[in-house]
């Protein structure tokens, strides 16, 4: 598996905040990550980082003005609240008779407050200017050399492993004839029990059914039909139809999950059509570089009537570095989803055009979601709160392939701005703790944010951050294309130190990833 490649950019202070309107109140830090792995990204969200395209940031939490700290929904336990609900069945209506309220909703979209990254990072900072050929290690004959010099200091203790990094991504992505997660099979037989002789007067004839049960019929019949969700056009396996049609059925005295109202089976005459599609957005696949351009209006439409941006401004080159290039690497693994891992776009399509787009990143552990947008025409269907509802479902049924990946990732909680607060609606959550980096309910998390905007969760005095950095001369560091320790690099540098930079960076992302992922340094 190919390493991790990162250029770590230091601290930026003194910048405008979109949140509280404080012109130089923002502090963060940042790196671009030329290539990661899943994991290594999985490890670095755990830590508070995040991604916009290919930079990776982190709020220095107790400087900022506005502390942004990393939520988590745990999905296998959610459960949707009323207002969930009414989202649900608004999209229901719609879908069936095409007369709901077109008055446009005031629930928060998924995200739409990305500009912490869009807007901020990237003006000051251009692409990075390192080339391909400088980030790609040289083969393992360097490894006796580098042995050496640290033979030569002393330090025979001092592990040195150089490497060979691939330079090419794990190009894998979906075949069009890949299971999807989730959904039941095209060729999937349900076979109905006939109904039993009914006790009335008339014993030759059933008893009459209650509309129920015949709508819970018709929805087995006609799942495919209606609301489909396809991963490149593929076929769900047997397994998935079963989850899905688990997880559909009412339970008695049981509230109605996200699937229930997902596969409500709708009338003949349904006035419109609605199918969700996952495609993967890097590397791209067919089905996405087909829709790029459809996807990219939709993109600058929601921008320059949701945002207020500019016409010249939502350009192809920043919805492209923003939304679609990413440094997480596919990959699959055995007990992973079908889909594999990395990044991809969950499409929303309504009689065949798109009307909304999620970006989500599909993880070990979770499925974190990125950034939505959406045509504005349609905004009276709050598909801000429905996109992260199907999102909470899809990461319920990629559980079923990938056991340990049961959270779903909604960026950050900001207690300080109101209307950030959305987040916390979706119920059981937690809250990530700025110092310990553990996970704290969010209903202990909110008291302690009443009183202070930045708020160590963990109550325990005597906890530390488990992932601390120990030892700063196991940093993984890629220099002239050779991979060595910190240690043997400190050695081999010229000019001023960088052991303050790197002591930051390595503190930032903790001793795991500092000790897998290779620090470039020129």
């Amino acid at each position: 598996m190919p390493a991790a490649v990162v250029e770590y950019k230091g601290w930026k202070e003194g910048r405008g905040c979109g949140y509280c309107g404080s012109e130089r109140g923002k502090v963060s830090a940042g790196m671009w990550a030329h290539s990661m792995t899943v994991q290594d990204y999985q490890d670095l969200i755990d830590r508070g980082w995040r991604r916009s395209g290919k930079y990776v940031y982190k709020p220095i939490m107790n400087q900022t003005c506005c502390p942004q700290y990393t939520i988590r929904c745990q999905a296998l336990h959610f459960q949707a609240s009323k207002s969930h609900k009414k989202v649900l069945k608004k999209m229901l209506k719609f879908l069936s008779k095409g007369d709901v309220s077109k008055v446009a909703s005031e629930e928060e979209p998924m995200d739409s407050h990305i500009e912490d990254a869009v807007a901020c990072d990237f003006p000051y900072k251009s692409e990075s200017q390192v080339s391909q050929s400088e980030l790609t290690p040289l083969g393992v004959d360097h490894t006796e050399s580098v042995q050496n010099e640290d033979k030569d200091s002393g330090e025979t203790k001092e592990e040195v492993n150089v490497q060979k990094v691939e330079s090419d991504s794990l190009q894998i992505c979906a075949a069009k004839d890949t299971p999807v997660p989730g959904e039941p099979s095209h060729s999937a037989k349900v076979v109905h029990a006939p109904p039993k002789p009914g006790k009335g007067a008339d014993l030759s004839k059933p008893l009459c059914r209650k509309a129920k049960d015949i709508r819970k019929e018709r929805k087995l019949q006609k799942l495919l039909q209606n609301q489909k969700c396809t991963l490149e056009g593929s076929q769900l396996p047997g397994g998935d139809q079963a989850f899905l049609l688990q997880n559909s059925k009412p339970k008695t005295n049981q509230p109605k999950t996200i699937e229930d109202f997902v596969l409500e089976s709708l009338p003949d005459d349904a006035r419109h059509k609605l199918e969700v599609r996952v495609v993967r957005s890097s590397p791209p696949s067919s089905q996405f570089k087909a829709t790029f351009q459809e996807s990219y209006q939709v993109y600058k439409r929601y921008q320059m009537v949701i945002h207020k941006d500019p016409p010249d401004k939502p350009t192809i080159n920043q919805f492209t570095r923003f939304l679609c290039d990413s440094p997480l690497e596919a990959e699959h693994a055995p007990n992973g989803p079908e889909c594999g891992y990395g990044s991809f776009h969950q499409q929303y399509w309504l009689d065949g055009k798109i009307i909304a787009v999620g970006v989500i990143d599909i993880l070990p552990y979770c499925v974190s979601s990125v950034y939505l947008y959406y045509d504005p025409d349609f905004s009276f269907l709050s598909l801000g709160v429905y996109s992260a509802l199907r999102e909470i479902a899809f990461t319920r049924q990629l559980h079923e392939k990938a056991p340990d990946l049961c959270f779903y990732y909604m960026g950050f909680y900001i207690h300080s701005c109101p209307k950030m607060r959305y987040k916390g609606q979706y119920r059981p959550s937690d809250l990530l703790c700025p110092e310990t980096y553990v996970w704290m309910p969010i209903e202990q998390c909110l008291p302690l944010l009443e009183n202070s905007k930045y708020s160590r969760f963990n109550q325990d005095g005597k906890a530390v951050d488990e992932g601390r950095l120990k030892e700063l001369g196991r940093v993984r560091v890629l220099h002239k294309r050779t991979v060595m320790p910190y240690s043997v690099y400190k050695k081999r540098r010229k000019g001023p130190s960088d052991e303050a930079n790197v002591q930051q960076y390595a503190s930032l992302v903790g001793q795991t990833c500092s000790e897998r992922m290779l620090l470039f340094r020129s």
